[in-house]
């Protein structure tokens, strides 16, 4: 949980951007607090990176206000933001140390300051021996490590992240975790958008969900899922479980099936419609919390619980 102590390091309220005739995005509020890991979500197309270029200035809304660390973006404050977007922005034919160096620079670090920082992150995020590489010669998952060093090493106090975890081994994504609580536990505020809802629900203490340009859901993680108890099913078995009326989705994990449901369905609806199938067996049935999976594919589709 987030103790949201003092003034919010991001406040959105109530942006929207238009590119000719396509609403990019519509009515979007949210704030982001030091100290906590805030989620942002939403499916391609929803208004996610252009709410983030608002957030950061490349982009002016059309209507609304941004403020970051208190007030309008300037130059001062860009120093103190780490930014990685999805589509990543590295000079591939360039040596990897010069690179890194090369960006810190822009942040205001002195070269000798930003080679001694640059060595404890090479040999933790295993590149040191590769720093003499050129980028393009360096494995996709080696890239998205020396990504996120050149969004971290000037010490931001506001961190944005998009897809952290794109191209990592298990291995190297707990390492990545670990690095963003650090980031956490520092006071630091860090905004992280990824499809991945599984390291949302491990990371972060709160969320937006943009949905065709306007939040549509936004609040505590914990919160959000006690709103959706009872909106899903687990099923332990064998058969087709697809096709049931009120059934949102069917997918398979970790050996059993989970089935989130629409507003209003009761999940012994659901049990007497699969039991009176010949083509299914099961073992288990139980109610399940929802998980953010299925809570993103119910507010997608426009389920949303009963308040």
């Amino acid at each position: 949980m987030t103790a949201q102590i003092g003034s919010p390091t991001v406040q959105i309220t109530g942006v929207r951007k238009s590119f000719g005739a396509v609403r990019a995005v519509d009515d979007v509020s949210f704030d982001v607090y030091p100290g906590e890991i805030f989620g942002m979500l939403g499916p391609n197309g929803a208004g996610k990176t252009t709410t983030i270029r608002l957030m950061l200035d490349i982009f002016r809304p059309d209507a609304g206000k941004v403020a970051v660390f208190g007030g309008a973006m300037d130059e001062e404050k860009k120093d103190r933001i780490g930014y990685m977007p999805e589509e990543r922005g590295m000079y591939r034919d360039q040596k990897l140390e010069s690179t890194l160096i090369y960006f810190a620079r822009l942040k205001g670090l002195s070269e000798a300051e930003a080679r001694s920082r640059l060595t404890g992150w090479l040999q933790r995020l295993d590149l040191y021996d590769h720093r003499q590489k050129r980028i393009q010669d360096l494995s996709k998952g080696m890239q998205q490590k020396a990504q996120i060093i050149a969004t971290l090493v000037h010490e931001p106090d506001l961190i944005v992240i998009d897809e952290p975890f794109s191209g990592l081994d298990p291995v190297n994504t707990r390492l990545v975790k670990d690095i963003i609580e650090e980031q956490r536990q520092a006071g630091r505020t860090v905004i992280m958008s990824t499809h991945q809802m599984y390291q949302v629900e491990a990371l972060c203490n709160r969320i937006v969900l943009i949905n065709k340009g306007k939040s549509v859901l936004y609040g505590a993680v914990d919160e959000i899922k006690r709103r959706f108890a009872g909106n899903a099913v687990v099923i332990q078995g064998e058969g087709n479980f697809n096709g049931v009326d009120g059934v949102l989705d069917v997918y398979q994990r970790n050996g059993t099936w989970h089935l989130p449901l629409a507003a209003g369905v009761a999940p012994q609806e659901v049990l007497r419609t699969l039991a009176a199938r010949q083509d299914v067996q099961i073992e288990r049935f139980e109610v399940a919390e929802a998980s953010l999976d299925d809570i993103f594919v119910m507010v997608v589709q426009g389920e949303t619980p009963d308040d």
